[in-house]
């Protein structure tokens, strides 16, 4: 799927990328994580054909540099900073399925799923619309195209809870017939995700690893939780997970995602003293 060999990059006398050597089949899930200046993000231009480099770069046999509106065609591409479009949503959605050959109506669905109705925002500019707007349109741009290769940064970061199991549930429906590639610098916040982590630091892979895949991403665990009294910020975080509680407000039941478990065991952390019991078990168990 990619091959990356010798690949180096240089800006002036910098050296951004030193030698990195990479194989990635299709079907697996790469972390790549590092610091700011690790050489991530040089790492993911060169895929996308962005940048000259000395070495070699292909995805299925192909130079993203040299033929790089068939290589695009196939890759789809989520980046962490939403680009400052003014592009009507309308245009943008029938703009990037004509890029691909995608149908709009797919991109429209996703998009739905993830709780974003396009008809209501068709005619508005995509810079006007908020962070998490954006995010969610952006994904389903990029999972409404059939692309072999899912390259996202950050992208489940301005999702609200429901918002990421859905988006859970999109890449495991594509897990077996996409490769995909989630750059982050922070483990943690896609540890769930992978199946394979490989780390940069100062233009070179430090690491490159298979990682435990027991965590299914369209996984559910069942949660209750019983609070020694009502608190209005518990409530409010609760409720933002789509949690419902009992009439004297103490006892709360919802569902996580699966991948999204360590990150709500976190929230709950900062609000240990008010818990007096809590239960969490896959659903089906």
């Amino acid at each position: 799927m990619i091959h990356c060999e010798n690949l180096s990059k240089s800006f002036r006398r910098a050296r951004v990328l030193d030698g990195i050597d990479l194989d990635i089949p299709l079907g697996e899930r790469i972390a790549l994580i590092g610091s700011n200046g690790a050489g991530k993000t040089t790492l993911i231009r060169c895929l996308l054909g962005e940048y000259t480099h000395e070495g070699t770069v292909t995805i299925d046999g192909r130079s993203p540099r040299k033929e790089r509106t068939a290589v695009l065609g196939s890759i789809g591409f989520v980046p962490q900073l939403p680009p400052p479009l003014k592009m009507p949503v309308g245009q943008l959605i029938e703009f990037s399925a004509s890029l691909s050959g995608a149908d709009p109506q797919q991109i429209d669905a996703i998009a739905a799923r993830l709780g974003l109705d396009v008809t209501d925002i068709r005619s508005r500019p995509f810079i006007r619309l908020s962070g998490g707007m954006k995010q969610k349109l952006l994904i389903a741009i990029a999972l409404g195209r059939d692309a072999k290769l899912l390259i996202m940064d950050e992208p489940a970061a301005n999702l609200d809870p429901e918002a990421r199991k859905i988006f859970f549930d999109l890449l495991a429906e594509r897990q077996q017939s996409a490769t995909m590639i989630i750059s982050s610098h922070r483990i943690d916040e896609v540890a769930a995700l992978v199946n394979r982590v490989i780390e940069m630091d100062l233009g070179k892979v430090v690491l490159d690893d298979k990682v435990a895949d027991d965590i299914s991403l369209s996984g559910r665990y069942t949660c209750r939780l019983v609070s020694r009294r009502v608190d209005a910020a518990l409530a409010k975080t609760l409720a933002t997970w789509n949690f419902t509680a009992d009439a004297d407000g103490l006892v709360w039941t919802g569902e996580v995602a699966g991948p999204d478990r360590l990150r709500f065991m976190g929230m709950l952390s900062r609000y240990i003293a008010l818990i007096g019991d809590l239960a969490l078990h896959e659903a089906g168990q």
